[in-house]
């Protein structure tokens, strides 16, 4: 098999995993409702861990400190008025919103977070065969309980469970694309560390900003409770594939 049909491969596997959220139609609505704030604690961990325990720690390792700051703030910013215009848009009409903007912002930092994963992919086959497969199946480790996570962040924040499937599965194709893209333009490699502190800044919008103040709304402590070990398990997952990729 060439080193492109690899990538293609593995790249498609990890698209299917935007349809990890499949099996919440095996579940009553009741149910749903019920695991729904810990699936966006847990989103809310995988976005700490994947800004603190990945992308700023890589960014650091090929960009200066400063360079890194001032990306990190501009992912931060650029999601902020992201979300303005998206509040704008979607609400502007209405004195309620029926979809959350933070919905679609999580998509759009899902979208940018694959894309560098499949220029990772690339790279990692363009190298050897052996090292892209233990790449690939590491990245989608760490991605399959996020994928989760933010399937919740979906439904949570207004969308149908078939509408966060479907747009959950098109933000995951975005790695087949830099897949793609890292095999036919290897600079694009080099490029992609720019991306990641701004990747970084957005998932710290999206977990500071709008799921921390959200899940942490309720007077219940039990589900206080509950949403802490969310968080927690969240980062001791990205944590853990940090760990093992080395």
């Amino acid at each position: 098999m060439q080193t492109l049909h690899w990538i293609i491969l593995m790249t498609s596997i990890l698209g299917i995993l935007g349809l990890a959220g499949v099996f919440t139609f095996f579940l009553s609505k009741k149910l749903l409702n019920k695991i729904l704030f810990f699936l966006v604690a847990l989103a809310t961990g995988a976005l700490l861990g994947g800004a603190f325990i990945h992308l700023i720690p890589e960014s650091l390792e090929k960009l200066d400190y400063n360079l890194v700051l001032i990306l990190l703030i501009s992912g931060f910013a650029i999601f902020y008025f992201l979300e303005k215009a998206l509040h704008w848009h979607h609400c502007h009409k209405h004195e309620k919103c029926d979809e959350h903007p933070f919905s679609y912002l999580t998509l759009y930092g899902d979208a940018i977070h694959n894309f560098v994963d499949g220029l990772i992919i690339a790279s990692s086959f363009i190298i050897s065969i052996p090292l892209g497969i233990l790449t690939s199946l590491l990245i989608m480790a760490h991605e399959l309980p996020q994928e989760i996570g933010n399937f919740g962040i979906l439904v949570y924040g207004g969308f149908s469970r078939g509408k966060a499937l479907f747009y959950s599965f098109l933000a995951q194709l975005t790695a087949i694309l830099g897949g793609i893209l890292g095999f036919y333009f290897l600079n694009l490699n080099e490029i992609a560390i720019f991306i990641l502190p701004i990747a970084a800044g957005g998932f710290l919008y999206i977990a500071f900003m709008d799921l921390i103040p959200e899940i942490f709304k309720t007077k219940n402590k039990k589900k206080t409770l509950v949403n802490i070990v969310g968080i927690i398990i969240g980062v001791a997952i990205l944590y853990s594939s940090k760990a093992l990729i080395g």
